[in-house]
């Protein structure tokens, strides 16, 4: 018992280590018998036959490497993702494979918290005691259901399939592992209650700030009536109350038989002044909420606070300010407060940069004794230029390379394009088979490349693209000797000009000289005055084909069948109750052509400077858009660290959104929660009032 009596991180590590070799063996057994229990899981096991027999070794193997490190008093999944970077410029690439296996590892870190959330949050709070933080944290315990999730994809990387296919192996895994696990953090509780830290692991951390409580409130609010309320509706409910407490006032001053006082009326919410100017008190008191935002960083508070006395002079002559939710105003506060919610501390260095801008942007608002919707809207404008520019100095560094990874992965749809449009070049022109092959296929390849390289529109591809004309001219019949001639002093520049462009995508010798031997031929017959190509004789008529018999026609259609792995996007999800995001249920009906606009609309509203919640290799980051390819394939984040960079294809970005895997860092702008808290307070206000 002595190691009871005092345990430690080290002590649960080792005791967690410990069972590692039976947790493998019986995730094995689990996965093995899934697969073989169901009929649709048949194609998974060529794949999984030629590895399993490493995969309990494997599993162990990875978490003992990563308990290891946790053992080490360090955050392993951390040095994870360090791992692959060269460097301050390193790049993570989240294509649709990489989001795939983030969303399976979320589905295993969902189904161990399921079976294990009592657990998990007693040794989040010992863990947290240990590091001495008042709140726990899920990445201070080194033991959190992420680590094994992340052991598992390891394990199952190996095996050969592909990135659907291993998804599938994850699900089936996960429910095995979440089983296993339960009775290992449960012993693990046990010994901590043995050495008498009972209240420790139920006490810690419970203490709930009066700021957190009433920002989950506001939460459970958005999420029922209040969701999509409008000023309309909140000036309405307010008019309503401030009518009731008139109705009442004559009561008060006039007490009934026997000095009984009536009801006391509805208790003001905020400093506004009913009987003031219309709107007055709607102002007063929805700023009240604003200010009173606990998601808003103080020194942003303190600017907000010295700008409500241009809004309420602006009110005066403004009457669309308490009716449009769109006013730029509102739209002001909302971006100041959004881009703010990217930093962490008040001290950030960013966040004072971002301050003194906004100091100076708001001081003619301030100046003015009349100010204008006009002047809220420049300044909206200066912010959202300053957000944009900020965010792409962020980027700037990894834009180039993001710029020619965005053009490779366009490298095929290029292809694609230019071989239709020399085609019908090709059609009408006096060039033979080869040529043809060459132009179609190595020249083609040619100027994609110089896309690639250089950006679609560049000199490079535009001259690539010209030589073709230049070339089809030099085998086309010259009119006179004159024109041969000019031809003749031509070719020496054009046949250099074509090396050029094999020598970049390295056309193997034996393909270059057959083609510079019969462009050569070709050439020699224009500059005698002949057709570059020989005319052929007409070709005897192939012999007709024999009509197909039913059974040739039912063997075509079975060799043409598809029989690949269905899609899991459209079946199966995520949980997302326990995941810090939106629920996104809309975006994830795959068939559905509304939920295909609402997921394209979603998308096309991504912009640069905002900041968002991503799910990436097993942990939540915050990072913010600092660069968007011109075909808006490509997304590059930013993290909170500047060296934190994730390059996002939108095929990876459509997943992670389906999956509720990816949302804004502020879902709800600032004065829609204003709206929202207020109607919560109106809402209680009429049952205090009631309450004698």
């Amino acid at each position: 018992m002595a190691q009871a009596s005092s345990p430690s991180l080290q002590s649960l590590v080792d005791e967690t280590l410990a069972h590692v070799p039976a947790l493998s063996y019986a995730v094995y057994n689990g996965l093995q018998d899934e697969l073989k229990s169901r009929l649709e899981h048949h194609q998974l096991l060529a794949g999984w036959s030629k590895r399993r027999a490493h995969f309990q070794s494997d599993l162990e193997g990875s978490l003992s490497r990563l308990l290891g490190l946790a053992r080490e008093g360090g955050d392993p999944l951390q040095r994870e993702r360090q791992l692959p970077g060269r460097g301050e410029l390193s790049l993570s690439l989240v294509d649709e494979g990489q989001a795939l296996k983030d969303v399976a590892i979320a589905h295993v870190i969902t189904a161990i918290e399921d079976q294990s959330r009592a657990e998990l949050h007693q040794l989040g709070n010992f863990f947290a005691a240990l590091r001495g933080i008042a709140r726990p944290l899920k990445n201070d315990n080194p033991l959190r259901a992420a680590l094994f999730a992340q052991a598992l994809s390891r394990a199952i990387e190996g095996v050969d399939l592909d990135a659907e296919g291993r998804y599938a192996l994850m699900r089936l895994a996960a429910q095995p592992l979440a089983l296993k696990l339960q009775p290992i953090y449960a012993s693990l509780c046990q010994g901590l209650r043995q050495a008498h830290l009972s209240g420790l692991l139920t006490s810690h951390g419970a203490a709930l700030k009066e700021s957190d409580l009433r920002l989950r409130q506001f939460k459970s609010i958005t999420e029922t009536q209040t969701q999509n309320a409008t000023l309309d509706q909140v000036a309405l409910k307010l008019d309503l109350m401030n009518t009731r407490a008139a109705e009442l006032a004559p009561a008060m001053a006039n007490p009934g038989p026997g000095g009984a006082v009536p009801a006391t009326p509805p208790p003001r919410l905020g400093p506004g002044i009913g009987t003031g100017a219309p709107g007055t008190d709607l102002l007063s008191r929805l700023y009240d909420q604003i200010l009173a935002d606990d998601s808003l960083q103080p020194p942003l508070k303190v600017l907000m606070g010295r700008l409500q006395v241009a809004i309420v002079r602006l009110s005066r002559a403004d009457a669309t300010l308490l009716r449009r939710q769109d006013h730029p105003t509102w739209q002001l506060l909302n971006r100041i407060a959004a881009h703010g919610a990217g930093f962490q501390r008040p001290d950030d260095v960013g966040l004072k940069a971002f301050l003194q801008f906004l100091e100076r942007v708001i001081q003619p608002l301030l100046d003015s004794a009349h100010p204008s919707a006009l002047q809220f809207q420049q300044a909206l404008t200066e912010v959202d230029s300053h957000i944009r520019a900020q965010a792409e100095a962020r980027g700037q560094r990894s834009a180039v390379a993001l710029e020619r990874l965005d053009r490779e992965q366009r490298r095929q749809e290029w292809q694609r394009m230019l071989r239709d449009q020399l085609e019908h070049q090709l059609d009408d022109a006096q060039a033979g088979k080869l040529m043809r092959r060459f132009l179609l296929g190595p020249w083609v390849e040619v100027i994609a490349h110089a896309m690639v390289q250089h950006g679609r529109d560049a000199v490079e591809a535009q001259t690539s693209i010209e030589l073709v004309d230049a070339l089809l001219h030099s085998v086309s019949p010259q009119p006179d000797e004159p024109a041969r001639q000019r031809l003749r002093s031509q070719l020496p520049d054009l046949v250099r000009a074509l090396e050029r462009g094999m020598d970049s995508i390295a056309l193997p010798p034996m393909q270059r000289q057959a083609f510079l031997d019969e462009l050569m031929r070709q050439h020699g017959r224009v500059l005698r005055g002949l057709p570059a190509v020989e005319e052929a004789a007409p070709a005897a008529p192939a012999p007709r084909r024999p009509a197909r018999t039913p059974e040739e026609l039912l063997q075509q259609l079975l060799d043409e069948r598809e029989s690949q792995l269905p899609s899991r996007w459209a079946y199966e999800r995520v949980d997302r109750g326990q995941l810090p995001t939106v629920p996104v249920a809309l975006y994830s009906e795959e068939r559905s052509p509304h939920a295909r606009a609402a997921l394209q609309d979603w998308i096309a509203g991504v912009h640069i400077g905002g900041w968002y919640h991503l799910f990436h290799q097993s942990e939540w980051v915050t990072a913010q858009i600092a660069w968007i390819s011109d075909s808006r394939q490509m997304f590059l984040f930013v993290g909170q660290a500047p060296e934190e960079r994730h390059s996002v294809t939108r095929g990876a970005l459509e997943q992670l959104v389906a999956a509720g895997l990816i949302t804004q860092l502020e879902d709800a702008p600032l004065l829609q929660r204003a709206i929202g808290t207020l109607m919560l307070d109106l809402d209680r206000a009429p049952a205090q009032g009631d309450d004698r």
